[in-house]
This record gives structure tokens, sequence and C-alpha cells, in this order.
């Protein structure tokens, strides 16, 4: 397997120790770096980054600070961000290889959960189409883009929730590009809140996104 130098991989973590180790797993070895961006956790997120040998940044609360954090201590001509709860399926360095050919577009996996309930079928289908009707991934897919792209648009801003959405709204369908393998989400919040009180929060709080209200009051509802 070749791997891919040209790519870092950044994760902004808070308190994420329950799914960082699966997330990293295989990770290290196979990129230029991973870099941990953590925004003050108190459990053991730091030290299994510190141990499965990722690079750990501290950094201000808030996943669009910490992902713009971790993207500019670096110098690769591609970024990968990642969150701490998702799991690259076997297909993606491939995907990942395919896809650097093209430093103008930003590429995102699709979306799948960890769950055998039916649920997550539906959700599933939901999300692939809105990918496909609205050009609107969300970070939980994952975001390959180059630095030459993500500094044409204007780089991650410091947002706390909905950094993003903000992002793919800059890039547009144009420049977006779906990659063929999934990214896997813990299914742990939806199970936790219920299936339909999860999804109907997450469409609550982007629809107060787009009708202006400011992410730092999105950001308390969102939990």
């Amino acid at each position: 397997m070749r791997p891919l130098p040209e790519v870092t991989i950044v994760i902004p973590t808070l308190n994420a120790a329950n799914t960082l180790v699966r997330t990293l797993d295989g990770l290290i070895s196979v990129v230029g770096e991973v870099v941990v961006v953590d925004g003050g956790s108190g459990d053991a997120t730091c030290d299994i980054a510190r141990d499965a040998g990722a690079r750990l940044i501290i950094g201000q609360r808030g996943r669009g600070a910490q992902i713009s954090l971790g993207a500019g201590a670096v110098a690769t001509p591609w970024l990968l961000i990642l969150h701490a709860d998702t799991i690259l399926t076997p297909g993606w360095i491939e995907a990942v290889r395919a896809h650097i050919g093209d430093p103008m577009r930003a590429g995102y996996f699709r979306f799948a959960l960890n769950a055998d309930d039916p649920r997550a079928r539906r959700l599933e289908r939901l999300v692939a189409w809105r990918c496909r009707v609205f050009a609107l991934p969300y970070g939980d897919q994952g975001l390959l883009i180059s630095r030459r792209l993500l500094a044409e648009v204007g780089g991650f801003r410091p947002l706390p929730l909905m950094e993003d959405v903000d992002l793919v709204r800059r890039l547009g369908r144009e420049r977006l590009a779906a990659l063929p393998v999934a990214a896997i989400t813990s299914a742990e919040r939806w199970q936790r809140d219920g299936w339909r009180r999860r999804s109907a929060r997450n469409l609550g709080c982007l629809t107060l996104y787009l009708c202006g209200v400011p992410p730092k009051l999105i950001a308390r509802l969102y939990g």
C-alpha cells in the first residue's frame, strides 16, 4: 500500500476518548501526518492522540477555530478534515489518491452509521439525497481539500458549529466531488437522543443557520 505523503489529516477533538482510538487506527502510517487539535478535553483524548503517534495541538474550543489552527500548522498540499467519531472504510486511500489530481475540487465520503437499525439506513439515504440535490455534505463525511482551494475560498472560519456548512456553501456544487467510499460515523448521538429528535435537532440547527442565527447560539441547541 503506497502512502499519501501529500495529505495531512486534521482531527478536531473535544472529549473524544471513546471514539478517537478507532478513528486513528491505521491512519498514522499512510499519510504525511495526522494532527489532532484539541479544544480542552477533560478526558484521555490528548493521551490517546500522543500514544497513537499523532501530532497534538491545543487550541481554542470550537471546531472551525481548531481546524483552522491545524491546517495552518502543516505544509502538505492536501488536507483531509475528519471528525473524531468517524472511521474511513477500506478503499479510502485509493479514492483519495485518485482525487488529488484535481486540486480545484474538494472531495467528501459517503455518509454511513455504525448501527444495524433500519432508521440508520433511512438517514443514510436522506443524507445521500441532501448531498445530491443540495450539494451539502456535512463534516462527518470528511472533507478532502487542497490547500490551494482552501485559500481561494477563504479557509475555515472560526465558528463553533456549522463551519462545515459555511465552507461547502462557499465552495459550491461545481467544486465538490463525492468519493466512492463510506465514512462511518458513530450513531451514539442518535441512539442517545432518539432518532427523530436528533435528526430534527440537526435540521433545526441548519435552518437557524441559514436564517442568519449566530452559530454561538445554535451551538447551545446542538449539544
